[in-house]
């Protein structure tokens, strides 16, 4: 059934079913375990995932040794390191499971291929470029004009998962507060 999800993911107007047969062969099934690192800090990324199940967190560390939430990916989302892989640098992040996780692996040479003779492929990357662009300004426009428990309102209705499985305290980084914040505003959320 997931190779038909892939088929959704890539899906772009002017993709044919042909291109997508060839872009989803190229993705191998690979199970994780919770706690699995999927990308270490240091590393070059030479692959990217789909994640089909599972919860998996991108952190970093901050200047006095803090982990800090970056992202978290659900199913059906890309979990990729955008500067690591297509500029071949070292990333600053660490990307792990929060669950066992199940994804679909391309490594990068096999995408850089269909990248090349699929020019569908090359609009569909665009348009996502585009889309992680536009939801990393919003991200950031988030943390300066709206409040905390707006933040945790937003994260429930876009990801209400997250905050079933993910350890609070890395929701409580990820929303830029403490732990003990967090809790104020769960409480608060509870008593409405």
């Amino acid at each position: 059934m997931y190779p038909d999800k892939l088929h959704l993911i890539y899906q772009y107007p002017s993709m044919s079913y042909a291109d997508l047969d060839q872009i989803t062969a190229q993705h191998e099934r690979v199970t994780f375990k919770k706690g699995d690192l999927l990308l270490r800090e240091g590393q070059v990324s030479d692959c990217y995932y789909i994640l089909e199940g599972g919860i998996v967190r991108s952190f970093v560390y901050d200047y006095d040794g803090n982990d800090i939430s970056t992202n978290f990916f659900c199913a059906d989302e890309i979990v990729i390191e955008v500067a690591s892989i297509f500029h071949h640098i070292p990333t600053k992040e660490n990307i792990i499971c929060l669950t066992d996780c199940v994804l679909w692996r391309i490594k990068f040479d096999a995408f850089q291929d269909l990248f090349e003779r699929i020019p569908a492929l090359t609009e569909w990357g665009r348009a996502w470029f585009a889309h992680q662009l536009f939801l990393t300004k919003k991200r950031a426009l988030d943390m300066i004009t709206l409040s905390a428990i707006d933040r945790y309102q937003q994260l429930l209705d876009e990801k209400p998962q997250i905050l079933q499985q993910a350890p609070l305290k890395h929701i409580a980084t990820f929303l830029g507060i403490t732990d003990t914040s967090l809790s104020r505003i769960r409480k608060e959320l509870v008593g409405k």
